[in-house]
């Protein structure tokens, strides 16, 4: 990891940098800074308590082994990684005004990001065939999407975002970085460090668009043909009733999908954007805090089986209070 290490030296008459200044928010009044940690601290404590529910829930369910389940709570702990590496800094500089982040820590929050933010799509393309399966054959479910494919295809969405982030992160960070520090975003996002770079980056910019081709892009398309499918199994069931019922169970993931996807692509199909810096934040906010917080909340209000487990849990937790009294 030595090429992530600063080496203080000079060119002509610019000093390379050893740190970053995230600019966060500082561009807006104290109170209205303020008002955003309190938003964002609650925003963050129920993503947290929301997601830690979720996984406490399908482990504690009677049903050893469905494969929503265990989907569920890997996404829930790639939402409460997410939220870890991302949210604690920024609340730091919106309420110490800490802005400031090392070389390295800055690096290294970038290469975290890169790895849950690819094993989310990854995972979320997965639960897109689960439901796909699910519902254009049912009677071959069981067999298909046994515990060891289940666990397979999970490795399988956890493991491309490690490599892809340290490449990534370690290739942009050997580039020299000179003149102002400053980072117009809440945390290390690659496209914003790169314009502090003052070498030829035209390389990176095409390994960088093939890699959102690859991890972002290609899961979105993958999980765009898997409801394609869905949606014309749906219209051949001839009830409204079993239509209401097939579309119920895939309807969480649907949203999920969407508030998820559309944002990222728009965010990071262009290492380069145009989209102004305040557009850009405000899109980066929507998959890295927002819907961190909504998918527990949908899982839990649009979901029959998550329901149905929320219910048990509570039913279980009084009647273990009520023996304890």
């Amino acid at each position: 990891m030595s090429i992530l290490m600063p080496i203080p030296m000079t060119r002509g008459n610019k000093t390379r940098v050893s740190e970053f200044i995230l600019m966060s928010f500082s561009s807006l009044p104290t109170e209205i800074q303020s008002l955003l940690f309190m938003t964002f601290l609650i925003v963050y404590l129920i993503t947290l308590l929301g997601n830690s529910f979720i996984i406490m829930v399908t482990l504690t369910d009677s049903m050893p082994h469905n494969p929503m389940y265990f989907f569920l709570r890997n996404l829930s702990f790639l939402e409460i990684g997410f939220n870890l590496v991302i949210v604690p800094k920024m609340l730091g500089t919106l309420l110490a005004q800490d802005t400031t982040i090392s070389f390295l820590g800055c690096a290294t929050q970038m290469s975290f990001f890169f790895f849950f933010g690819v094993g989310e799509c990854a995972l979320l393309a997965t639960m897109a065939y689960d439901r796909y399966v699910a519902i254009c054959n049912p009677l071959h479910y069981p067999i298909i999407m046994n515990q060891r494919t289940c666990a397979n295809m999970v490795a399988a969405s956890w493991f491309p975002g490690f490599p892809a982030g340290i490449v990534q992160t370690m290739w942009l960070f050997s580039f020299p970085f000179c003149g102002t520090n400053k980072v117009n975003h809440f945390f290390c996002d690659s496209p914003t460090v790169l314009r502090l770079v003052c070498a030829n980056t035209a390389m990176f910019e095409i390994y960088a668009i093939i890699r959102t081709i690859l991890f972002v892009m290609i899961p979105c398309m993958l999980i765009l043909c898997s409801y394609t499918h869905i949606a014309a199994a749906i219209l051949k069931i001839p009830s409204a009733k079993g239509k209401r019922k097939a579309f119920s169970t895939c309807s969480s993931h649907l949203l999920v999908v969407s508030l998820f996807c559309v944002s990222l692509s728009i965010t990071y199909f262009q290492p380069k954007s145009n989209n102004s810096p305040n557009s850009k934040k405000l899109l980066s906010l929507s998959y890295t805090v927002v819907t961190s917080m909504l998918n527990p909340i949908i899982y839990s209000l649009r979901n029959n089986e998550v329901k149905n487990a929320l219910s048990w849990s509570f039913h279980k937790a009084r009647c273990l209070s009520s023996h304890a009294l």
